[in-house]
């Protein structure tokens, strides 16, 4: 072979295509894998292959963690449930008390009007005897009695009128009764012989009036 003929060849064979085969995507003939085979020891999974979903095993010292931690929340659920009905209860009794507070304030005071009130009633039946009388004893009186009925009045104690009124055992008592041919008149208030009074809607004392009752007239 001459030497034009050997470097023919060798340019050749320098030319003849390079056969490089991928284990993981061709077999050992050069043809594609229809499928990529599984990883061989010390090769790393391809990128592409799908990943384990399966979701982590706790262990047992996990689960008993968890346990407690549940338990815990619990108890303070709880001990802040039982706080907060130990601090609704405190209020109750802190209302409670300040009620029954201003009730014994009231029924005192009361009792204290009740004293005044007498000597109300025995300075009207005094300026009632001298009603035209204008001496200087009976304007001593009537300064005396405006005075004390102020105070009473300041006291949130007040007068109630029941004249003309119809009769209400609540307010005041029927002392006495009175014959009428009016059936209009019926239990109406003909007058009042003793003055009531109330403290705030509390009535401390009962007036004491003359009440009508109606009669027909052929029973008069």
């Amino acid at each position: 072979m001459s030497e034009a003929e050997k470097e023919q060849g060798g340019v050749e064979s320098d030319q003849a295509p390079i056969r490089v085969n991928d284990r993981r995507r061709f077999d050992k003939d050069g043809n594609v894998r229809s499928e990529a085979p599984a990883p061989q020891s010390g090769e790393e999974a391809p990128s592409d292959a799908p990943r384990s979903s399966a979701p982590p095993v706790e262990d047992a010292e996990s689960v008993q963690l968890r346990g407690e931690l549940e338990a815990a929340r619990k108890r303070v659920d709880e001990l802040a449930r039982a706080f907060q009905a130990l601090s609704n209860d405190r209020e109750e009794f802190k209302q409670r008390l300040a009620r029954e507070r201003d009730r014994m304030l009231e029924v005192e005071k009361g009792h204290v009007a009740l004293i005044l009130l007498e000597v109300l009633d025995e300075l009207d039946l005094s300026l009632e005897a001298s009603d035209k009388d204008d001496s200087p004893l009976a304007r001593g009186v009537r300064l005396i009695r405006d005075g004390i009925l102020s105070r009473v009045q300041a006291m949130g104690i007040e007068r109630f009128d029941l004249a003309g009124q119809i009769f209400d055992p609540n307010l005041a008592e029927a002392s006495d009764v009175e014959i009428t041919t009016v059936p209009a008149d019926d239990q109406k208030v003909v007058s009042v012989i003793r003055a009531g009074y109330r403290l705030k809607e509390r009535v401390i004392r009962p007036a004491r009036v003359k009440v009508a009752k109606y009669v027909a007239p052929a029973e008069a």
